[in-house]
């Protein structure tokens, strides 16, 4: 192994060895020291560079293929992946899930988000996009407008709306990342489904849902942030109700 001082080549004495091993090597990655389609030095290699022991180093690779940052290759060694893993975005997605109290703080992530995404579609946005989105709207407003008209219905096709307008984006990582975020919202989102229903608040919902097609539609960059803070007024209460109770 080389002895050229750098991230792969650095005591990890005194730390928690496991996950710093796991930190090191995944920030010679981000760094470029560890290429895409790289060959990682052998266990022992990494044991005599961060001065650790064999066993910490073979769980610290388990972590990093389990979250397809590496692939071991049977005979030949651990590589760097060379391609997107959706399981990259797991330990993200259940670090949000238990962070205590982070009912707000996701709402203000989902929220910082969406104001990028609709950015982006104002951007790219074609005219087919924009039939894709309307019909979209027009399932939403069926589903909503039942007589018995289900909070998780309801939601499913709220869902479908925005994933119309992240697929305007026609980028791949916004729409994985988006799904995840969505998956972490459902729980609170139903509650706020199920409120809109009771209070009687169907028009108020739909005519948010089509400011933003207008804002895409027409170009209106300095309308984003409004739109989507007026947008996100009825989960806002439901999870500051739900803050309170805690």
């Amino acid at each position: 192994m080389s002895q050229n001082k750098g991230l792969l080549n650095a005591s990890l004495a005194n730390k928690s060895v496991v996950d710093r091993v796991v930190d090191q090597i995944t920030e010679a990655i981000i760094t470029g020291e560890l290429k895409p389609g790289d060959k990682i030095p052998t266990e022992i290699e990494l044991c005599e560079a961060f001065q650790v022991g064999r066993n910490s180093v073979r769980e610290a690779i388990k972590v990093l293929a389990s979250f397809g940052v590496v692939y071991i290759k049977r005979s030949e060694g651990t590589f760097v992946s060379d391609k997107f893993n959706y399981r990259m975005f797991e330990p993200m997605l259940y670090g949000l899930i238990l962070q205590k109290d982070s009912a707000i703080e996701i709402m203000e992530l989902r929220q910082v988000f969406d104001t990028g995404i609709i950015q982006v579609a104002l951007e790219k946005v074609t005219p087919e996009d924009i039939k894709t989105i309307r019909q979209a709207l027009a399932k939403l407003e069926q589903e909503i407008m039942k007589d018995n008209a289900s909070a998780q219905d309801v939601l499913q096709a709220d869902i479908a709306f925005h994933h119309a307008v992240i697929q305007s984006t026609s980028n791949m990582l916004i729409e994985t990342i988006a799904g995840y975020i969505d998956r972490i919202t459902i729980p609170s989102r139903v509650r706020t489904m199920q409120q809109i229903l009771e209070n009687d608040k169907k028009n108020d919902f739909i005519e948010l849902h089509k400011r933003i097609i207008e804002v895409i539609k027409n170009g209106r960059a300095e309308q984003i942030a409004q739109t989507v803070k007026d947008h996100y007024q009825f989960w806002k209460v439901e999870n500051t109700k739900e803050k309170s109770i805690k």
